[in-house]
């Protein structure tokens, strides 16, 4: 039986996978996917997620759930020997050890990119797992617990200060969400005031949101600065040592939430630790079939898409380009993935990956956004609604169609569930603490 392993359990994974279940013969083949996480996780939620209008299990697809004949292997992959058509996987736990292949498919996914700022590594959270949007909702809300019992001042202030750095799609959507729910949240907290809060997005360009064009990107701007934000454009961030942020324009403040979103580097694996070909940003040279190679020199029978693929551009004119790095090409690659390994398998024609682009559509908070195809561009409640609807029919499975869409419903009905469960990142401190006061805040003050 043929064995197609496939590293990395995102879109083009996920999706590689399912089509594979459904394309090929009984008998025919073993598909493994090997991911550190037991889910897919749709990234395009998370931003909502940090606002609490969409679940943190919703934005998470089982990988087993719905994946009924894949082998799951829960680990990473450390090295990739194509020369031997092996691999070293790393499990969760136990030792590191080889696993042979007769197809490999590469969709690993990009890493968070991040620089040798001070203080980063200490106080930063990215944006790019489930796990980080709960944390940045939870911080939050913490946050304002814990403001309410203050007096006006610099402890405060700290407290309501949010830093994002990056004016990318996912940084502008997750601060327009949580500015959101800041603002909905002053309603339950009569002590807080806006002038409390203090927004800060940080972004090195002179604009934001690169995939749209300059007066949509500086309309986004705006709306931003009216509802209270900061928008700090040809400025970098310098240091964040002990929260105090330090920017190039010469500003400085304290912030208790710093959000790292700038940006995505080539996975490790895939950058050092292969001997299949990468280009000078660290990403696999990747055919318009999608096999890895040049189109005299296609390596055999290796595969790859997504995020740590170069995968050529069809339906762009510029000479030399690649598909950007989002949602809507992993998933379609992830498609025609399936399709090509069992087209090759099953002696058919191979297809070129060629798609249009749809539009891009942003959420800047419940009930905001921006949409923009070619020189159409809606704003406000209109975009909003279409963001909502495309992802309810983008997100896998109509189970979690219909739960997002519940949530959603329930959101605009009642409002946000505004309750901090950041207690549960640490679920034994209760049970030290047995009631004592100060053995509680010296558990906490370790954090």
């Amino acid at each position: 039986m043929r064995e197609i392993v496939i590293v990395g359990g995102g879109y083009a994974g996920f999706y590689a996978a399912w089509g594979l279940e459904k394309k090929l013969r009984s008998g025919e083949a073993r598909v493994t996917v090997i991911d550190l996480r037991p889910y897919m996780t749709y990234q395009p939620f998370l931003p909502e997620v940090t606002a609490g209008s969409v679940e943190a299990r919703h934005a998470a697809v089982s990988l087993r759930r719905h994946l009924r004949t894949t082998r799951l292997i829960s680990g990473t992959v450390v090295e990739v020997r194509h020369a031997d058509r092996r691999i070293t996987v790393r499990p969760t736990s136990g030792a590191d050890h080889e696993l042979g292949y007769d197809t490999l498919v590469v969709t690993a996914g990009a890493v968070t990119r991040t620089f040798p700022i001070p203080g980063l590594d200490q106080q930063a959270i990215g944006l790019k797992q489930v796990e980080e949007a709960v944390a940045v909702r939870d911080r939050l809300m913490t946050a304002f617990d814990q403001a309410a019992s203050l007096p006006p001042g610099p402890a405060r202030q700290k407290l309501l200060t949010v830093v994002f750095v990056g004016g990318g799609f996912s940084g502008v959507e997750g601060f327009g969400e949580l500015l959101s729910l800041a603002t909905a949240m002053l309603k339950s907290y009569p002590e807080l005031s806006m002038d409390d809060l203090s927004f800060h997005l940080v972004e090195a360009r002179g604009r934001i949101l690169p995939e749209v064009s300059d007066k949509p990107g500086a309309w986004v701007v705006r709306s931003l600065e009216r509802r209270g934000a900061h928008v700090h454009l040809d400025t970098q961030l310098l240091s964040a040592a002990d929260g105090h942020v330090v920017l190039s324009s010469g500003e400085e403040f304290d912030a208790d939430l710093i959000v790292w979103t700038a940006g995505n580097g080539s996975n490790p694996v895939v950058r050092q630790h292969t001997d299949l070909p990468v280009d000078e940003r660290g990403l696999l040279v990747v055919r318009p079939d999608l096999r890895v190679g040049t189109e005299s020199e296609p390596v055999p029978d290796v595969w790859a898409a997504g995020d740590d693929a170069a995968v050529p551009d069809l339906a762009s004119r510029a000479p030399g380009a690649r598909t950007v790095p989002n949602a809507q090409h992993a998933v379609r690659q992830g498609r025609l993935l399936a399709r090509n390994i069992a087209a090759g398998l099953h002696g058919k024609r191979l297809r070129d990956y060629r798609h249009p682009s749809l539009g891009v559509v942003a959420t800047l908070g419940m009930g905001r956004g921006i949409f923009q195809y070619k020189r159409l561009v809606i704003k406000g409640f209109p975009a909003w609604l279409m963001h909502c609807g495309y992802h309810v029919l983008a997100v896998p499975s109509w189970e979690r169609k219909v739960r997002v869409l519940a949530v959603w419903l329930t959101a605009a009905l009642f409002g946000r569930d505004l309750v901090s469960l950041a207690s549960v990142q640490h679920p034994r401190d209760a049970f030290v603490a047995n009631g004592n006061p100060r053995v509680a805040a010296r558990e906490g003050s370790v954090r």
